[in-house]
């Protein structure tokens, strides 16, 4: 699957031409021959560090332009399949920068796919962009303090990466001009990650079949990355719609067959099977239309469930369970039921030469300087949400992280975790997650509290240094073929040579885009009165008049921000 350079076109013989056509041909090999030397050049070790270090100097001098980028998502505060304002935003901004934007892909109204350049390597760098339901939270506020009481907010972080890419991107383009080095670059949103909903069907379209490798960022409490097995687990995502009949719920229900009924049958009859299924598994639901009202038998109801286990094989197996359970309750309600998939993950698994070479330039950035403010912060908040004395690898957690993270190794035993559907993407392409941080240690994930930090010092110097381990790494990638080449070796022979790719969504499969649609049309009026204006204030914490660190009281007090860090 290692892409190969594309040969010059056989020109035909020169006396059979008039002279236009011999002057574009010759146009077109002298194009050719310029690529081939670009793509050819070699660079000198000493080369290679010395545009690290111009790229890491390029990115710290752009730090405010990347804190602007990352305050104006985290005010957006947009749910999956709603990112409006934000790929708006960010598609400007790329467009703005040269870049070719194509919007809309795979049929979904926020997706983009942006490129710059020309030629191999095609490098991907994504990174994700929705947020979490009821997660509105003040940055810098170390309690619940909603901007809007039930409005979505970044409680994942999601607001960073796309920051961290477009600052490391732009430096990177700035070298590629100046240096005519050859590649593309070629950006990406993870539109509704949180429903895991739409890298699996980018793979399905053909988005990433000429990419040669592909950089991904997380938020995270350290500078990271890892290889191999991540001790996750893969997932799909289903809603149950379960068909009835009407009936006065009072006057004469024998005539009724109670959707709701099977809903609630169903999911009985699943936490029983759950004695049943390997420890592995993880699997949950939410009722999503449970009726109108009482005094109607409901006609219609439906629950949606996660089904997730650590390999593609136990996913399949409990899907099928899924769908057994369900005809079953409404063989015995006298219902009709189908069901509909609205997202899908696979097992993570990421590529080692990457990753290792990744972590080269992990070591070379290092961690950022957490001023008093910044740790008291993170102290206050950990007190506040009960964080636990240590982490699941056995890791003190006191504060923001002073020591760097080691190379992250396979796992070898997992008892099964999250999900992330950049997965589908690992298992087509050579992926690798960098981990950058942004967020404060022990906090329960999903939740109001990680929002705290995503709009302040703390994200923002996370993001500097998130970005120049992501700038040196595409300098790696693009003037070492052979990194490349160890990358889809590692693929083929390690990764591949047992497990192949066998997605779950199918060719008629549609992406869920009417998610989430009535929640944003209730809370977007009102939230858009808090959106960040970095022309006027030079962050978000000074526009919402928010003093870092706010505590508690009966806390050390913090300091009045000017806006700086």
């Amino acid at each position: 699957m290692n892409p190969t350079q594309p040969s010059p076109p056989a020109c035909p013989a020169r006396k059979s031409r008039p002279f236009v056509q011999r002057w574009l041909g010759g146009l077109l090999l002298l194009g050719f021959s310029l690529v081939a030397t670009a793509q050819s050049k070699k660079y000198s070790a000493a080369k290679v560090d010395a545009l690290k270090k111009e790229l890491a100097a390029e990115v710290e001098k752009s730090a405010g332009f990347t804190q602007q980028m990352n305050d104006v998502v985290f005010s957006f505060g947009e749910l999956g399949f709603q990112e409006v304002e934000t790929s708006r935003y960010l598609t400007k901004i790329l467009r703005d920068n040269g870049f070719a934007v194509e919007d809309g892909i795979s049929g979904i109204p926020t997706a983009w796919i942006a490129r710059w350049g020309s030629g191999k390597p095609v490098i991907a760098v994504g990174s994700d962009f929705d947020c979490i339901p009821k997660a509105s939270q003040k940055p810098g506020v170390a309690y619940h303090d909603p901007i809007i009481e039930g409005a979505p907010g970044h409680g994942e972080g999601h607001n960073s990466g796309q920051a961290l890419n477009i600052t490391a991107a732009l430096a990177m383009k700035k070298i590629m001009e100046r240096e005519k080095m050859a590649g593309t670059l070629v950006l990406w949103p993870g539109v509704a990650e949180e429903l895991v909903a739409t890298k699996a069907w980018y793979v399905r379209d053909g988005y990433f079949k000429d990419v040669d490798a592909c950089i991904f960022t997380h938020v995270n409490n350290n500078l990271s990355v890892a290889y191999g097995d991540n001790g996750g687990n893969g997932l799909v995502s289903v809603e149950y719609t379960f068909e009835g009949q009407a009936a006065h719920a009072a006057g004469a229900p024998w005539r009724g067959h109670s959707a709701l009924d099977a809903v609630e049958l169903m999911n009985v009859a699943w936490n029983y099977q759950r004695e049943h299924l390997p420890p592995t598994q993880r699997s949950h639901y939410v009722v999503t239309d449970g009726g109108d009202q009482p005094n109607v038998v409901p006609s219609k109801a439906s629950v949606w469930y996660y089904f997730r286990d650590r390999t593609y094989q136990a996913i399949k197996d409990m899907y099928d369970v899924g769908n057994r359970t369900a005809d079953g309750a409404a063989l015995m309600t006298g219902t009709k039921v189908t069901h509909k998939l609205l997202g899908t993950a696979y097992p993570g698994h990421f590529n080692k030469p990457m990753a290792e070479a990744m972590y080269q330039n992990i070591k070379q950035v290092g961690l950022p300087r957490w001023s008093e403010a910044d740790q008291l912060l993170a102290h206050a908040v950990q007190q506040e949400v009960k964080a636990p004395k240590t982490d699941q690898k056995g890791k003190v957690i006191d504060g923001l992280e002073t020591k760097l993270d080691t190379l992250g190794l396979p796992v070898k035993f997992s008892m099964g975790g999250g999900s992330d559907d950049i997965a589908d993407i690992s298992w087509n392409v050579p992926t690798i997650v960098l981990g950058y941080p942004s967020n404060i240690p022990g906090l329960p994930g999903h939740h109001w509290a990680n929002a705290i930090s995503m709009a302040t010092p703390i994200a923002h110097k996370g993001l500097t240094a998130g970005a120049k381990a992501e700038a040196m790494m595409l300098v790696d990638l693009l003037t070492k073929p052979e990194l490349i080449d160890q990358s889809w070796e590692y693929f083929r022979t390690v990764q591949t040579k047992d497990q192949k790719y066998v997605p779950f969504v199918g060719k008629d499969d549609k992406p869920a885009i009417h998610l989430n649609e009535a929640i944003m049309a209730k809370y977007r009026p009102e939230m858009k009165k808090y959106y960040y204006d970095p022309g006027k204030y030079k962050t978000y914490l000074e526009q919402l008049g928010i003093t870092y660190p706010t505590l508690r009281s009966g806390q050390k007090a913090g300091q009045k921000t000017d806006g700086g860090e």
